[in-house]
């Protein structure tokens, strides 16, 4: 594994490749996200506040519709969404390989999870505190505002990190694919070519980052939750 082939391959991509792989990681990693949080946030809350004993019901057709919805996109394999998304891809970025391409069935196949996870997160809000705000008047637009979101920040900021980690490991998955990124080091130059000491340090440096998300999650988390000062 130490030979001097592997050697000389490792340190050549790290002087030509590695930098960019990070900056393709990051990027598949952080703008899918972001795009999918303000896709699937809405979504979440309207999940619970149009649900029949919500905030403000909606017709019941439409909470079908959008859960039956939501429900058919968690179900689909990533592989397969990129496979059926990637046509989408090269119209909106006219792409079908690098960060950029892949970021789009990367939100994709993200915001229905989100949806779900925000609506958990805001079910957990006390039913009290809502009711409180109803009896001042509050309108369903204030309530969401500055009751339901701010008190289930804390888990909101959570399930963001869960989904960020998610997302990253879909990120790597997808470099067999021509997505770019650490990934596709590990794939094109660890995997195929059998050089098993790229494969393990570009694993390593997945591990680290990986680590670093989730302590500056759990940091962000401490911050927000109000039961912890």
């Amino acid at each position: 594994m130490f030979s001097e082939a592997n050697v000389e391959l490792l340190k050549n991509i790290v002087q030509h490749d590695l930098l960019k792989a990070f900056g393709e990681t990051l990027y598949m990693t952080f703008f899918p996200t972001i795009l999918a949080f303000v896709i699937g946030l809405p979504l979440g809350v309207l999940l619970v506040t149009g649900d029949e004993n919500g905030i403000h019901p909606l017709p019941r057709w439409f909470m079908t519709l959008l859960n039956t919805l939501i429900n058919i996109l968690r179900s689909v394999p990533f592989l397969i969404l990129v496979v059926v998304v990637l046509p989408v891809s090269k119209l909106l970025v006219g792409t079908t390989v690098g960060s950029k391409a892949f970021s789009i069935p990367l939100a994709i196949a993200a915001f229905p999870f989100i949806a779900r996870l925000v609506e958990t997160s805001i079910r957990e809000v006390d039913q009290g505190v809502i009711e409180a705000a109803q009896a001042m008047g509050a309108t369903p637009f204030q309530i969401i505002r500055k009751v339901l979101i701010p008190e289930s920040m804390p888990s909101l900021v959570s399930n963001f990190v869960v989904v960020l980690i998610t997302i990253f490991g879909y990120g790597a998955m997808a470099g067999i694919l021509g997505a770019g990124g650490i990934g596709s080091i590990a794939i094109n130059y660890g995997y195929y070519r059998r050089r098993e000491l790229v494969m393990y340090v570009t694993v390593v440096a997945l591990i680290i980052l990986v680590q670093e998300f989730q302590s500056v999650g759990n940091y962000v988390v401490k911050k927000t939750d109000k039961r912890i000062r």
